[in-house]
């Protein structure tokens, strides 16, 4: 009895390898079985070649034309799109009606514009268009459309407490017919060679003063004060880091325009001057410091 009872109890496992085979198969076996359980759990059709990616629906949408996805081709000959108000205020006035610079009445000050308000909006239209004081014309772009500047003042006034009307787009004037080419003279046999064309006339100089004119009539309404950042004449700290840049640099800031963290500068300061005009105006205010 006594031995038949051992032999039940006798383990499968009679040798070394055995044990390490068991042992084994006791870390590798729940493990396969885990991997085998997530990839069942997660797999699911792919997109790829030889699937769904190669479907009629698929390739239709690939080759969708792009005017049906909402990209539209911009007509270079199509009239301008007038911005609005907000738009031109953001982009040009905000520079002095946001910080007050030059005394700018700023938006949503109801003190400050209640005077102009009361002058009518021809009068406070007419120095947007035109320029008054330290104001340049038309914010100093005159790249802007006249009912541009006109809806800018009309959204910072009624900003401001004004009840100004909207102002209307012109309509546009209709082409006017062509006019008939006259007749072409004929030419006399007899007529003399024509005459070899003369020289186109050299350039006028700009005079020796024309910097000194310019800043005084234009220039001085911001150099003088330091208004919006602009750098006063002769002041050299305020002009130090600007003549590092290069006379080439200051004549494109001053003739183009340029507003950054630095300060705001209208091209040519608002004016209608010349080129040559302004790169003068600038050569007397760099002369001041040196």
């Amino acid at each position: 009895m006594s031995d038949a009872h051992n032999e039940e109890h006798q383990s499968g496992i009679k040798t070394p390898k055995q044990l390490i085979a068991a042992v084994i198969a006791g870390f590798l076996v729940p493990i396969i079985c885990i991997v085998l359980l997530v990839e069942y759990a997660t797999n699911a059709p792919k997109v790829g070649a030889g699937s769904e990616a190669q479907t009629a629906a698929a390739i239709e949408a690939r080759i969708q034309p792009v005017a049906d996805q909402g990209y539209t081709l911009k007509d270079v000959n199509a009239p301008k799109q007038l911005q609005t108000g907000e738009q031109v205020y953001k982009a040009v006035c905000a520079a002095c009606h946001t910080t007050g610079a030059a005394n700018a009445p700023k938006l949503g000050d109801a003190g400050a514009w209640s005077a102009r308000i009361a002058a009518g909006y021809d009068k406070v239209l007419g120095h947007a268009l035109h320029g008054l004081n330290a104001m340049p014309a038309k914010g100093g772009n005159p790249d802007l459309d006249d009912v541009e500047v006109a809806r800018a003042v009309v959204y910072m006034a009624n900003q401001s407490g004004a009840k100004f009307k909207e102002p209307e787009v012109p309509a546009a004037k209709p082409a006017s017919a062509a006019a008939p080419e006259a007749p072409t003279a004929p030419v006399a046999a007899t007529a003399p060679a024509a005459e070899a064309t003369a020289p186109a006339a050299a350039p006028a100089k700009v005079a020796a003063d024309a910097g000194k004119k310019l800043y005084d009539s234009v220039c001085m309404a911001c150099h003088t004060a330091g208004v919006a950042g602009a750098p006063k004449l002769g002041d050299k700290a305020a002009w130090a880091d600007r003549i590092k840049q290069g006379v080439a640099t200051l004549d494109e800031h001053a003739i183009k325009g340029f507003q950054g963290k630095g300060g705001v500068m209208p091209p040519k300061g608002g004016s209608q001057a010349s080129d040559d005009e302004v790169k003068a105006a600038v050569e007397y205010m760099i002369a001041a410091v040196k």
